[in-house]
């Protein structure tokens, strides 16, 4: 069971195409409705394993603090503007659609933002307290994005948003944190950080496949009958994600040493999808599914341009230096 967690873990970029199409196939088969009573338990198995190996007491290091500026600027100042833009400009007819590409341009940073600034060689502790940051601020600005961007084309219950983002984020995040003390306090950090802090991120990976299966069953007919849906959302997510790239990579090379550069490219780009989803499914009634759908689309864009992006970090920010030798 460990072995296959690991595989799926690594393959998301073939394990969530292929949940979508079990999704699709069930949503045409069977009955979908008790499906929602799923949500709020795969939510947490989702984002609770995440949040034990989020490194909390980070936040307070300095010795980055234009690199963490400008990843905050560009995660709240710019990203949500151009996914609004792109959602009114493609999907204007549909406010659901809209909220979805909105979701997926608010919660910034997740688990990989760090895996990925590691294979990238990048810097882990700017990247660390990147996701940390922008989690917390992502997970209390939301609601204030969407009432404000959205509040005039669509019912948006504050009151449901932040109790939902109390339930997925907040809770996850303190039962995260007592984990972790008791884990490190009866183990130590060595072992902790070796043996046992890289078995939770394939927990996760459960709930976000049972996540993404849902969206997809429920919104299975619609798509049935109008099957060039997902090709619609395609095309919009992956303009989203080009200019995120384009413009934080410009900015990192600019203005940024290159570790932290790096970090700044999987601190801005790679989207807390799984709380996107959670938030879409939870708190937005049955119609969230259509900006669920969204969210699920966005996750093969993200895992695929992340690892490609890891093979052109060279060509872009040049060679990692070589330590000097001892």
């Amino acid at each position: 069971m460990w072995g296959l967690l690991q595989k799926l873990n690594k393959n998301l970029i073939l394990a969530i195409p292929a949940m979508m199409l079990l999704g699709f196939l069930y949503g045409q088969t069977a009955p979908v409705g008790w499906l929602k009573q799923t949500i709020i338990p795969l939510t947490f198995l989702m984002v609770y394993p995440m949040m034990v190996n989020l490194k909390l007491g980070q936040v307070l290091a300095g010795g980055d603090l234009k690199a963490q500026i400008l990843a905050q600027v560009i995660n709240f100042a710019v990203v949500p503007f151009a996914a609004l833009g792109l959602g009114m400009l493609f999907f204007g007819g549909n406010p659901y659609l809209m909220l979805g590409l909105l979701l997926a341009g608010l919660v910034p940073t997740s688990g990989m933002t760090i895996s990925w600034t590691g294979f990238a060689g990048g810097r882990l502790a700017a990247a660390v307290k990147m996701t940390v940051v922008g989690l917390i601020l992502g997970s209390l600005a939301t609601p204030f994005y969407v009432e404000w961007l959205l509040g005039s084309r669509l019912s948006v219950d504050m009151l449901a948003v932040f109790r939902q983002i109390a339930v997925i984020v907040f809770l996850p995040m303190f039962f995260g944190w007592l984990t972790r003390r008791w884990l490190v306090g009866r183990y130590g950090q060595a072992h902790f950080a070796q043996r046992l802090a890289p078995r939770f991120p394939p927990v996760s990976t459960l709930g976000v496949l049972g996540i993404v299966f849902i969206a997809m069953a429920l919104k299975s007919r619609h798509i049935a009958a109008d099957p060039w849906t997902l090709l619609e959302l395609l095309l919009p997510l992956a303009l989203l994600y080009v200019f995120n790239y384009g413009l934080s990579t410009l900015a990192g090379r600019w203005l940024l040493p290159r570790g932290e550069a790096i970090a700044l490219v999987y601190g801005t780009v790679m989207r807390n999808l799984s709380i996107a989803l959670a938030l879409a499914m939870g708190a937005f009634g049955p119609q969230g599914s259509e900006a669920a759908l969204v969210i699920a689309v966005a996750y093969i864009i993200q895992v695929q341009s992340a690892a490609w992006y890891v093979r052109f970090t060279e060509a872009i920010f040049g060679p990692a230096p070589q330590p000097a030798p001892a």
